[in-house]
């Protein structure tokens, strides 16, 4: 090459790298944080706010005035960056042994009863199941738990006490704020569900490893996460979606199964024919859930991607759910049949070899596929694509348009508005699809946008009740030391979080909220939480306002509505609480509304294992301190009226703040 080309190569790298430098800093400079409060009509102090309220589980006391000084901008960009010091919050967890476990240790220290069952049978201990009597039920229970402590397993409850304290506790004490709000939104829009028994060992793992981890990150690497995790492929149980089109399955149908079958049919001549019956059902049951299954395929697409209006069709449902076919999980009791299947099976090295993909727990079960040649969303996959061509599907739908804007728009439903603009969900799918679903970008285009900072988007949101029950502890700054008692609360007022049983989530919408019913066991929370009526919730209003005692029950509620509900106009609804604070005759309304809008409450019962035996006796001091607080019959009722020196009064004014429709919003 001479010098003259060299020179000339030179030149065109030179310009390639500045040009490319161009390209990059204009895509970041699109996209840099610009918020247009002010064009809005907002002052810094009331979009600050407001960037508060959507974008952390409430404001805590003196917050906007950091972030003003910090600078709107600046706040939201460190969120976005995650890297805030929550050691504090990490104090608060350091009891909670689960929290780092993997899915196979957590299986293995808090095994089911189907579990318990199976080591008792393989260790040759019988457990009499036969009386259904109560006392024969109980005294199944004390053998399960007898089994338990010989091997040294704890009881799921426990596990479950972990998994719904450390969500409260992250929530109310995190720093990263941003992260935990995203977290609880993936969350609910990849809904798993304690409801199914098998899901409750993979939850806090699913919950940290594929869905904070991702919160906001890369859309198609969380879609890929949460489906190959354990407790996704048990929900929507495509852990049981199988196939028998395959080499491998072929071979494994031409052994002597079949004759083995029938000898051990002759072997049992002379057996009973309820024993007969029991090989015959026993044999039934293994195969039931032998064949395709739909569940996951369905709802990756209606619900965690294109949107039931996405444009796919009842065959491309099934033709995905063949793509997904093998997708299981490894056997992680290490005393279970499935660590033998391996070993019967040459080992993981030899499983391996013959088109087995194991990744942690992810087991892909090439004897299970559907190897056949599939068109899904007219997308051709040749035969024998394996597991890589369900990869390839899931990004490909993790990318489509009608993902970009099934996401954007529920994104903006969750921070800007229950019925956002069509133009505003436009500019954010468009961002999703050039940026590859990048979480953060799509985030920054939002929140860049006039529509976000609209008068008449603020204080539009309505609160769920768990969003309720930590904005209440933060803007008191309140010392939660039993936080499953929070979750009783939450539960009360129609909100049982990771109990959703439908795979939708819990709705995002203020109608699903606020009803009569609903305001009423708010209102009784907000009093309970502030006069401190609810076990292990500690609070020091007083110190909110320095220890300044108001002069009258009127200071005082403008006094701790400005401190509870900063940069609002608070005059209207003071004078609606006014009425409250000063009506003695409160209670019995209270108890009347309540007599006519029941609110299921499912509280720990009898049948629950010891483990949460303390929170059910907890449970039973908050129902006792509501009717010392709210019975008309008590001889000391805790009046709403102002009586000199009583030190209640600061939480009451307070109690009926939190509870009323205006704290209700964010």
């Amino acid at each position: 090459m001479n010098f003259k080309r060299m020179r000339k190569c030179f030149t065109v790298g030179i310009v390639l790298f500045v040009f490319s430098g161009f390209i990059q800093k204009t895509t970041v400079e699109k996209y840099r944080l610009r918020f247009p409060y002010k064009r809005a009509g907002l002052t810094e102090r009331q979009a600050a706010a407001h960037l508060l309220n959507r974008f952390t589980f409430g404001p805590t006391p003196g917050q906007i005035d950091e972030v003003m000084h910090k600078g709107l901008e600046k706040w939201f960009a460190e969120q976005l960056n995650e890297s805030i010091d929550d050691s504090d919050m990490l104090k608060r967890l350091t009891s909670y042994d689960a929290l780092n476990l993997t899915n196979e240790e957590i299986v293995n220290t808090y095994p089911n009863n189907g579990q318990i069952l199976a080591l008792a049978k393989k260790n040759n201990i019988i457990l009499k199941n036969t009386d259904t009597s109560a006392a024969g039920k109980q005294e199944y229970k004390e053998q399960l738990k007898q089994v338990m402590q010989q091997y040294g397993y704890k009881a799921p409850a426990e596990l479950e006490r972990q998994i719904i304290n450390q969500k409260i506790i992250r929530a109310a004490y995190s720093n990263n704020q941003l992260e935990e709000v995203m977290t609880d939104f993936w969350f609910n829009h990849f809904n798993v569900s304690l409801t199914k028994n098998q899901c409750l060992q993979f939850v806090l793992p699913y919950e940290r490893d594929a869905i904070r981890s991702n919160a906001l990150g890369s859309f198609d690497k969380m879609l890929l996460a949460t489906a190959k995790h354990c407790a996704m492929l048990e929900y929507l149980d495509n852990a049981l979606s199988v196939s028998t089109n395959n080499p491998l399955s072929k071979k494994q149908q031409n052994n002597p199964a079949a004759k083995k079958f029938e000898e051990k049919l002759a072997e049992m001549a002379s057996d009973t024919a309820q024993k007969r019956m029991a090989f015959l059902q026993q044999m039934l049951d293994a195969k039931k859930n032998q064949g395709l299954n739909e569940n996951y395929a369905r709802e990756i697409m209606e619900l965690h991607t294109l949107g039931v209006d996405g444009g796919y069709t009842q065959n491309d449902v099934t033709q995905l759910a063949r793509a997904l076919t093998g997708w299981g999980i490894m056997p992680l009791l290490k005393d279970g049949v499935g660590k033998n299947l391996i070993e019967k099976a040459g080992g993981i090295d030899k499983m391996k070899e013959k088109g087995f993909v194991i990744e942690g727990d992810f087991l892909f079960r090439a004897d299970k596929h559907d190897e056949g040649e599939k068109i899904i969303l007219n997308q051709k996959l040749p035969a024998n694509g394996g597991y890589e061509e369900g990869v390839k599907m899931i990004e490909f739908l993790a990318n489509h348009p009608s993902t970009a804007k099934f996401i954007s728009k529920k994104l903006a439903v969750r921070f800007v508005s229950d019925h956002p603009s069509d133009a505003l969900v436009n500019k954010m799918a468009d961002a999703f699809l050039k940026s590859n679903g990048n979480i953060k970008t799509v985030m920054t285009v939002m929140v860049n946008s006039p529509e976000f900072w609209n008068a008449d988007a603020l204080r539009e949101k309505i609160r769920s009740p768990f969003e309720l029950a930590i904005s209440a502890v933060r803007a008191t700054k309140a010392d939660v030391q039993q936080p499953f008692q929070l979750f009783l609360w939450c539960t009360k007022m129609g909100q049982k979080f990771y109990y959703y049983q439908a795979p939708t989530g819990f709705p995002d919408k203020a109608s699903y909220w606020i009803n009569t019913g609903a305001l009423l066991n708010r209102m009784n929370f907000g009093l309970a939480f502030a006069t401190e009526k609810i076990p292990g919730i500690k609070l020091n209003l007083a110190s909110l306002n320095n220890n300044h005692e108001p002069e009258s029950i009127e200071s005082a509620l403008n006094i701790y509505s400005n401190l509870l509900l900063p940069e609002r106009d608070n005059a209207a609804n003071i004078k609606r609480l006014i009425p409250l604070i000063t009506d003695n005759n409160l209670e019995k309304k209270l108890n009347d509304a309540a007599s006519k809008n029941t609110v299921t409450e499912i509280i720990p019962t009898a049948d629950e294992t010891n483990g949460m035996m303390n929170e059910r006796q907890t449970n039973r001091a908050i129902r006792q301190s509501e009717r010392a607080a709210l019975n008309k019959n008590n001889t000391k009722p805790v009046t709403l009226a102002y009586l000199a020196g009583n030190n209640t009064m600061i939480g009451q004014v307070a109690g009926v703040i939190i509870g009323s429709p205006e704290f209700q919003r964010k």
